[in-house]
């Protein structure tokens, strides 16, 4: 017969930004330790309020099933103290061992156990394993170390398997079927007849269980209050989700504040809202921020909820009265002033302060404009915007808020009567924040942005930060995809390695030569190291970026292996242009038998190379070539024949004249950015490479034929890797 197991915990407030997890981890904690005893429940709901922890277990067998369970020993000519210890181990006698093959064995028989006794000794290992955040022990008991802790005080336990308790006790709360409901709407205990009566009984004590329904609700009011206004909800999940998580009988409210208020940026109200008092905020039919709030009550107040919204009105007008004072004394000194300050600020200990960053910043910023990279801005903008893109950091709002900044700088920038486009290029330069995020697309945010993105990630990549599997503390990541979005929606023409080099040589600025020692200069500069060494700082970063372009085009539905095909493109724009026309052409009849017949030409090469034989090696066979490139298959004339000293076959024949037909027209589109035609070119080599392999004998006996076609197979690969490196590619 099966049943449902109820387990509730009962505690003191938890804090909302742990229930979700905490819901999570009961279920997944009690169904491992129940596996151990062969129990498995045909599924698991949770629950969680403020005040208690719960989950039904539905279907659970009365009693687990019978077991046995086998031990390997030692081998039968293992001294005698090592069976000694086996018998010890498993308590049993020698004769109840088998042999197997010169081993014993011990097979132990377990018989099936009531499902209560294991609940019954599962729930306290659960309770006392549990990975809560932050916990705490009390009372009497916690002068000892080995006393519970758990995440708020625990007040009871409700355990029924079926209708029965399952009786245990932890830290002297003994479990049982009493539990309480809403702390002001309900009183005296409420008892649990089973798993079914658990929600039903609580509704009806002003508890709801679900705080998905509570979340709901909450959404659903709020945007209904703010319609009966005349107003617009402004809709936040997290929000709704916060607010359940501190009500278990959720009632929100209309409120309205001070429209003199609205003189501080709507960000600024909202945040504190949010934020500080957790309320809702609402816009006007024209999309304005609107003098009005919901807040959400944990009760049904009997005048209607009146005096609760005074309260919070009070509550309130205070948070947005210290906002405006911090928006008003910020204003009083202009930007330059408080950048002033940035020089206290340290970004990193060997990356130097904040204002050594604006500094790299303004300067990059410039020389991207200046140099045509960044087209359409004007410099002297690019540099202001940049040496001031930093300066709310020292703000009194931003220092309340660090989410404004950026968005605070701008509206400082704005009220001070700066140029738009710098008040603009401040508030947006910290954009794209990942993936989805807007991509500014004005010149000198962008020329800003950029400057500032590629910085840190040099920066960090030159001291040795780089990002190591899931751990990113710095976001250099983000700050790549960043500069990916950028760099493609503004059709930004440079070489990455132009980029990377530019920024680099930034970090080394006079104020590192001035009034230095040797010893001083070189501890300064020490992150240079790699650059300076072979460049390998620069491929580091180069392959960096390659990763975070594979994983932002794997979206948009880009192979990584053809991104792997192109990769010796520097300039993204092309570098995207090509690979989607290669993924184009890949997905052709054409495209798929050139692969085959390239790699067909790649191998006979390779194994050429291993036996040592002339005329090629892989390397000059160009089979990991360069994109765009000879790959060195030239290098030796006399090995890389043009025309054959003998009477060529008919399809041999045919191959030359399509090789020298499609290889430069190929090479020409790709120099003309026209990769479609140069995949257009390459499809014509498909018909002659497959009557090439189909009637010629590549290693013939005559030792001039074979060497000749070598070198044709030689220039195959190299005429495929004008436009794309084909061993990279899958298939």
């Amino acid at each position: 017969m099966m049943a449902d197991f109820l387990l509730e915990l009962f505690s003191e407030e938890i804090p909302a930004r742990m229930q979700r997890q905490a819901a999570a981890d009961l279920a997944r904690l009690l169904a491992a330790e129940i596996a151990g005893a062969g129990l498995k429940a045909e599924g698991i709901e949770t629950f969680v309020t403020p005040r208690r922890l719960a989950l039904i277990a539905r279907g659970l067998p009365a009693e687990t099933e019978a077991v046995s369970e086998e031990l390997k020993g030692p081998r039968t000519s293992a001294p005698p103290q090592a069976l000694e210890g086996f018998l010890r181990k498993t308590g049993l006698t020698q004769d109840q061992l088998e042999e197997r093959d010169g081993v014993y064995f011990a097979v132990i028989a377990k018989p099936g156990r009531k499902t209560a006794d294991v609940l019954a000794e599962a729930v306290p290992a659960v309770v006392r394993a549990f990975p809560w955040p932050k916990s705490m022990r009390w009372g009497e008991a916690s002068l000892s170390t080995e006393s519970l802790r758990w995440v708020r005080p625990l007040k009871g336990i409700v355990a029924l398997l079926g209708g029965e308790v399952v009786p245990f006790e932890i830290a002297g709360v003994a479990s049982g079927r009493t539990t309480l409901g809403h702390r002001f709407m309900s009183s005296g205990a409420i008892e649990i007849a089973d798993a079914d009566d658990y929600a039903p009984r609580l509704r009806a004590a002003h508890v709801i269980v679900s705080s998905e329904e509570r979340a709901g609700i909450i959404a659903d009011t709020a945007e209904r209050l703010a319609a009966d206004a005349g107003l617009d909800l402004v809709a936040d999940a997290a929000l709704a989700e916060e607010n359940a998580g501190l009500t278990e009988w959720p009632v929100p409210l209309l409120g309205r504040f001070d429209p003199a208020f609205l003189d501080v940026p709507p960000e600024v109200i909202q945040l504190t809202a949010a934020k500080n008092q957790k309320y809702f905020v609402c816009r006007d039919k024209a999309g304005k921020l609107a003098p009005a709030f919901v807040c959400t009550a944990n009760i049904v107040a009997s005048d209607g909820g009146a005096s609760i919204v005074a309260g919070n009105q009070k509550v309130l007008a205070a948070r947005l009265s210290d906002a405006r004072f911090f928006w008003e004394q910020d204003k009083k000194k202009p930007l330059a002033k408080h950048a002033e300050k940035l020089s206290e600020i340290v970004f990193h200990e060997k990356l130097g302060t904040v204002a050594d960053k604006v500094e790299r910043v303004a300067k990059l910023a410039r020389w991207l404009v200046e140099e045509g990279i960044v087209k359409g801005a004007d410099a002297d903008l690019a540099e202001q915007a940049a040496r001031l893109c930093k300066a709310d950091l020292t703000t009194g709002m931003v220092g309340e808020f660090p989410e404004l900044q950026g968005l605070m700088g701008g509206y400082y920038a704005h009220a001070e009567g700066q140029d738009p486009q710098v008040a603009d290029a401040i508030r947006g330069h910290y954009k794209p924040v990942g993936q989805g995020d807007d991509v500014p697309t004005a010149p000198v945010t962008v020329a800003v942005s950029l400057a500032d993105k590629l910085d840190t990630i040099v920066g960090f990549f030159g001291i040795k930060e780089k990002p190591t599997g899931s751990r990113d503390p710095f976001a250099l990541r983000r700050a790549a995809l960043g500069v990916i979005q950028l760099i493609l929606r503004n059709g930004i023409r440079a070489g990455l390695e132009v980029l990377i080099m530019s920024t680099a040589g930034g970090f080394v600025s006079e104020r590192f030569y001035e009034g230095m020692t040797d010893e001083e200069y070189e501890a300064a500069s020490t992150w240079l190291e790699d650059f300076n060494a072979g460049q390998l700082a620069v491929f580091d970063i180069h392959d960096f970026f390659a990763e975070r372009l594979k994983v932002q085009q794997r979206e948009a539905g880009i192979r990584h292996d053809l991104i792997d095909a192109v990769l010796i493109e520097d300039d993204l724009v092309r570098l995207l242009a090509r690979v989607k026309a290669l993924q184009a052409f890949i997905g052709t009849d054409d495209g798929l038998n050139l692969l085959a017949g390239y790699k067909r030409a790649a191998n006979i090469l390779k194994a050429e190379a291993k036996k040592g034989a002339p005329p090629v090696t892989p390397a000059e066979a160009g089979v990991h070539g360069a994109v765009g490139m000879d790959s060195g298959l030239r290098r030796n004339d006399a090995k890389v024949q043009d025309a054959p000293s003998y009477t060529p076959e008919p399809a041999e024949a045919a191959l030359i004249a399509a090789l020298s037909d499609a290889a430069p027209k190929a090479e020409s589109a790709v120099a003309a950015e026209n990769f479609q035609g140069a995949m257009a070119a390459l499809a014509s080599l498909r018909a002659p490479i497959d009557a090439f392999f189909e009637d010629v004998t590549v290693n013939d006996s005559d030792p001039g034929k074979r060497a000749f076609r070598l070198s044709l197979l030689v220039r195959v690969c190299s005429a495929v890797h004008r436009v794309a490196d084909f061993s990279r590619i899958e298939g």
